[in-house]
């Protein structure tokens, strides 16, 4: 297998993906001190030299909040690059591997979402993330979209750990209670990921293989919860590993009891059976996971 460029390797998903993409073949992951993302024309001359057969990308401008004041470097990074990404790979007969997010839908009704379904991002990020999706699949590049939603991990900075610190701290935390969806952790993802590729790579011609199946795939743990049910299972863990630790008492709050500048999606929900149809590919329950997550903390 070619060499494998992966973006965002400091970042959660990354983070993962690095060690097991070692462990089956060449990869080339550059920090940001080699290769600055938002330099289009850098990243351009990188693919271009470093020729991989493969361009992962977990990099993202994730800050939801923050890009309703940046809406340009949220676009650089979440529309335009994807678009580049898809040109050079095109051009080299590569394939592209990108994660995108709930967010480009409404968050409306409380059914999952499939991929067919109507889109409406409510705020830059979601509508940067669309807008990356679209200008991806316009290369003509062999590509897979993998949708996922509440993204976590043991390291980095995510809503387990500040939760978990918080609840060290305070006597009290309120948390969202009314936002529905699948808390997914980064290595599972990581893991679709290798088998995607590894997957093509078995079949002889990646790039025809991918080809073959290009496309959106929504992409996260099994089963739902509320911020609220996430937040009382990882303590109610926690609890159980340090019983002499007290711990916050937890108080479920409305949205509308918890500003923020960018909306969030009530519905967060995304149906992931086209993943297991089309990629075989089954998503463990978030529940399972978390308890791996716990035991490495």
């Amino acid at each position: 297998m070619g060499p494998v460029l992966l973006t965002g390797a400091s970042g959660q998903v990354g983070g993962e993906l690095e060690p097991m993409l070692k462990s089956i073949g060449g990869v080339i992951a550059p920090r940001r001190e080699e290769l600055d993302l938002s330099d289009l024309d850098a990243v351009r001359h990188a693919i271009r030299s470093l020729k991989p057969r493969w361009i992962i990308n977990p990099a993202a401008y994730t800050s939801v909040d923050k890009a309703e004041q940046e809406p340009n470097a949220a676009y650089r990074l979440n529309a335009e690059l994807p678009g580049v990404l898809g040109e050079e790979a095109a051009a080299l007969g590569a394939v592209v591997l990108h994660f995108s997010t709930d967010y480009v839908f409404a968050g409306e009704g409380n059914t999952p979402y499939v991929e067919s379904d109507e889109t409406g991002p409510m705020g830059v990020y979601g509508a940067s993330k669309l807008a990356g999706e679209h200008a991806l699949a316009a290369t003509g590049a062999a590509h897979f979209i993998f949708r996922t939603s509440w993204v976590y991990n043991a390291t980095g900075k995510n809503f387990l750990r500040t939760i978990l610190r918080f609840a060290r701290e305070r006597e009290e935390l309120k948390i969202v209670a009314d936002q529905h969806g699948a808390p997914t952790w980064a290595r599972d993802l990581a893991r679709l990921a290798i088998h995607t590729v590894e997957s093509c790579e078995s079949a002889g011609n990646a790039e025809e293989k991918a080809a073959e199946f290009s496309g959106v795939y929504h992409s996260c743990n099994a089963g739902e919860t509320t911020w609220y049910g996430f937040a009382q299972e990882f303590l109610s863990l926690a609890a159980a590993k340090e019983p002499t630790q007290h711990w916050a008492t937890l108080i479920p709050i409305r949205t509308t009891e918890y500003l923020t500048p960018a909306r969030r999606p009530a519905n967060s929900r995304l149906n992931c059976s086209k993943l297991e149809k089309k990629l075989n590919f089954r998503m463990p329950l978030w529940q399972d996971s978390l308890r791996r997550v716990m035991a490495e903390l």
